[in-house]
């Protein structure tokens, strides 16, 4: 593909103003078994981000994979699969709940990759959270946008995960969570809850376990077993999760913070990330 033809939307930026609302915190506590009450004034759990700015666009402006139809603020990629490959995320200040947010994104880089599967263009968005003019988080999300793989192609083959972790919390994400998961973020991609579609137009085994809600876990047994004082966290995927499977996530302890990662049943790894702690 000629990427000269995204171009035009290096740099392109757009803001949104919302409230740090408690009924999705409330939504996302209950699919993750956590029972403590939301309220106005109370700190936000990390990761609150994604449950606000959801794709707010009318019905009919819909593409067939359940997103936004491209060419607005992303550009239009002709790929057909499109995944959140990745994540760099930095606390400033913790969100509370009931608080004004005003998030700015700035399309931040576009590039072309050869991958053995064929192209692959990278998108990277720069994100800012603010509320009331103080900085609250920043993020760079990178969207991968690749074309479906040709039929009989095998599955890649997996590198496994370490065997030193500190702590092991294994998970199951059925249909029921991915899809509440998708309903707190307002995300109507079909691949996490339209099994004929993710089967039969995406080519996936299964419907897809969301990365956030992937990194949600693994962040959160961070917290409950490391650290809970995190001032950054990156994530990267690796190879899908589908619905059903259960997966662990871990973590070890490094010079000033945690390596992280959810794997498998037979140890391959799913998803890697990196936590800093303050102190």
């Amino acid at each position: 593909m000629d990427i000269a033809t995204l171009m035009p939307w290096m740099n392109r930026t757009e803001s949104r103003e919302a409230t740090a609302d408690a009924w999705p915190v409330e939504g996302l506590r209950a699919l993750l078994d956590d029972p403590v009450t939301c309220a106005n004034g109370m700190t936000a759990p990390l990761l609150v981000q994604w449950l606000y700015f959801g794709p707010t666009v009318g019905q009919s402006e819909i593409g067939e994979d359940g997103h936004p139809r491209r060419g607005g603020f992303l550009p239009p990629v002709e790929l057909p699969r499109r995944m959140w490959a990745s994540s760099d995320i930095t606390f400033h200040a913790p969100i509370r709940l009931g608080d004004p947010l005003k998030k700015t994104a700035q399309i931040a880089d576009i590039s072309l990759k050869q991958g053995e599967t064929g192209a692959l263009v990278f998108v990277k968005v720069a994100n800012r959270y603010e509320s009331n003019g103080t900085l609250m988080l920043e993020e760079t999300q990178t969207l991968v946008y690749r074309d479906h793989p040709p039929a009989g192609a095998a599955t890649p083959v997996g590198k496994q995960a370490p065997q030193t972790a500190l702590w092991s919390v294994p998970h199951r994400p059925d249909e029921a969570m991915v899809f509440r998961y998708s309903a707190v973020t307002f995300n109507a991609h079909r691949i996490h809850y339209d099994l004929a579609y993710a089967t039969g137009v995406e080519g996936y085994p299964g419907v897809i376990v969301q990365g956030q809600l992937l990194a949600t876990l693994m962040l959160r047994a961070c917290e409950a077993h490391g650290s809970s004082k995190i001032r950054r966290f990156n994530f990267r995927g690796v190879q899908p999760v589908f619905a059903g499977e259960t997966v662990h996530a871990e973590g070890q302890a490094r010079a000033g913070g945690y390596d992280l990662w959810i794997r498998d049943a037979a140890g391959v790894l799913r998803m890697t990330g990196n936590a800093e702690i303050d102190g």
